[in-house]
C-alpha cells in the first residue's frame, strides 16, 4: 500500500521528480566515471611501471631483497623458472644477475651496476629490446658484447663500436675483469638507471662473476594484474623446496606503491564533493515537497495513517527516484567508461611517472564503478530525506488543514 502510494506520488509532480532524479543521475554518473577513470589510470600506470621494469613478482634467495649480496643466489634457476612457468597465470619469467663494478674507457671511469640478463626471456617479459635507443640487442651467440645506459655512455664519452674495461670481484674471491664491445645504447627513461646501467648476456655475467647456473633474481609477469596476490602463493608452493622468497611489486617497489595509494586518496575527495552536491539537491527538493504537501499528510493522519507509515512513505518515494536514477546512470556510466577504455584520452604533452612517459590514459569498466556510486546515492539520499520524513510524520492534522 505504501509503495503504491509512493509510486503514484513520484509521477504526480513530474517536474519536481525530474529535478530530483537529474541531481541523483548526475551524481551517480560523475562518480561512476570518476572511479572507472581512476581505476583504469592507476592500473595502466602500475602495469606499465611493473611490466616494463621491475616485474609484477620477484623471486630471490632468502634475505636478498633486504640486503642484496653477490653471494645470495638462486641455484638451478632454470628448473625454478620451469616450475614457475607451469602455473597458468604466469605469462613470462626472466632470470637476472646483479653486481657492482667499475667501467673505464681510456682516462674516463665510472661506477656501474652490471645486469646480466637472458635476452630472449627479458624481451618476452619486460620488452627490453624496445628500450634500446641505438644499436642492436644482446645475443647469446655473441660473447663479450655489452649495452650501456645512455647516461653512462655520456659519462664515459663512448658510443657503439667502442670497448669498455670492467673490473669487479667474482663470487670465488678472484678479480673479475674483462673487455666488452659496445653494441647498443639503452634508454630506460630512468635517469639513475641510465647513468649506471651496464648490460651483459646472462652467460657472460655468470662467467665474469664465477656464478655458473646461478642468478640473483627471477622476474615474473602475471597475465592478470588482479591475480597477483593469489599468484604469489602459488609460486611459493611451486618453489617450496628451495630457500627462496617471493614478493609482489607492492613490497619491492614500496615508494611507488605508496605514491599510488596517496594519489588514489584524491579520488575519494572528489567522490565526497559529488556526494555533497547530490545530498544538497535531494534535501532541497524533498523538503520543498514535504512543505507543499503538509495538508496531504494531515489528511492521511486524520484518516488513521500512523506516523511511521508517513515516514516510510517519504523515504520510499526518495528510494524509487534513486533507483530509477541509478539504472539510467549505470547505462550511461558503463557506455562512457567502455568508450574511454578503448579509445582513451590523449594528452597534449606526455606525462612522466617513474621514468615512463604516458601519452594516453584509459578508463576501466568494473563492478566498483557501479556498486560504490549506487550505494553512495541511495545512502546519501536516504539520510538527507530523513529530516523531511520526520517532519512529515509529525504533522498535526488540525494545524495542517487550517494552514492550507
Amino acid at each position: 500500500m505504501i509503495f503504491k502510494i509512493a509510486f503514484r506520488n513520484v509521477f504526480r509532480q513530474r517536474r519536481r521528480t525530474v529535478l530530483t532524479m537529474l541531481t541523483m543521475f548526475g551524481g551517480f554518473t560523475l562518480a561512476s566515471i570518476s572511479i572507472g577513470w581512476s581505476d583504469g589510470t592507476y592500473s595502466h600506470i602500475i602495469d606499465m611501471f611493473t611490466r616494463n621494469q621491475l616485474g609484477h613478482i620477484q623471486v630471490h634467495s632468502e634475505g636478498y631483497l633486504d640486503r642484496p649480496s653477490l653471494y645470495k643466489v638462486i641455484k638451478d634457476y632454470e628448473n625454478v623458472g620451469k616450475n614457475i612457468q607451469s602455473i597458468p597465470d604466469v605469462e613470462a619469467w626472466a632470470p637476472r644477475l646483479y653486481a657492482a663494478g667499475l667501467a673505464s674507457v681510456g682516462e674516463k671511469s665510472a661506477g656501474i651496476r652490471i645486469i646480466g640478463l637472458d635476452p630472449e626471456s627479458e624481451n618476452a617479459a619486460t620488452h627490453f629490446d624496445k628500450k634500446i635507443a641505438r644499436g642492436t640487442v644482446l645475443n647469446d651467440a655473441n660473447t663479450h658484447e655489452a649495452l650501456l645506459g645512455k647516461g653512462l655512455a655520456r659519462i664515459l664519452r663512448t658510443t657503439i663500436g667502442g670497448e669498455v674495461v670492467v673490473v669487479s670481484q667474482a663470487a670465488d674471491g678472484s678479480i673479475a675483469n674483462d673487455i666488452y664491445a659496445i653494441v647498443g645504447i639503452v634508454d630506460t627513461g630512468d635517469e639513475y638507471s641510465d647513468q649506471t646501467g651496464f648490460y651483459l648476456t646472462l652467460q657472460d655475467a655468470q662467467e665474469l662473476f664465477a656464478l655458473e647456473n646461478r642468478v640473483h633474481e627471477i622476474v615474473v609477469i602475471a597475465s592478470n594484474l588482479d591475480r597477483i596476490g593469489p599468484l604469489v602463493g602459488e609460486i611459493e608452493d611451486a618453489v617450496s623446496n628451495a630457500a627462496l622468497s617471493v614478493a609482489p611489486w607492492q613490497e619491492f617497489a614500496k615508494s611507488f606503491y605508496n605514491a599510488m595509494r596517496a594519489d588514489q586518496e584524491g579520488m575519494w575527495i572528489s567522490l565526497f564533493v559529488i556526494i555533497l552536491i547530490v545530498a544538497v539537491g535531494v534535501l532541497n527538493t524533498v523538503l520543498m515537497s514535504v512543505l507543499e504537501r503538509t495538508r496531504e499528510y494531515g489528511v492521511l493522519k486524520a484518516l488513521g495513517v500512523r506516523p511511521k507509515q508517513i515516514f516510510g512513505l517519504v523515504l520510499t518515494e526518495v528510494n524509487i527516484m534513486a533507483t530509477g536514477s541509478i539504472i539510467i546512470g549505470a547505462g550511461l556510466g558503463i557506455l562512457i567508461n567502455y568508450l574511454l577504455s578503448i579509445h582513451g584520452i590523449s594528452y597534449p604533452q606526455s606525462l612522466t611517472y617513474g621514468g615512463f612517459e604516458f601519452q594516453e590514459m584509459y578508463s576501466e569498466v568494473n563492478a566498483r564503478s557501479l556498486i560504490i556510486p549506487a550505494i553512495t546515492v541511495i545512502v546519501s539520499a536516504s539520510l538527507v530525506a530523513t529530516f523531511p520524513a520526520i517532519r512529515a510524520s509529525r504533522t498535526a492534522p488540525a494545524r495542517a488543514m487550517r494552514a492550507h
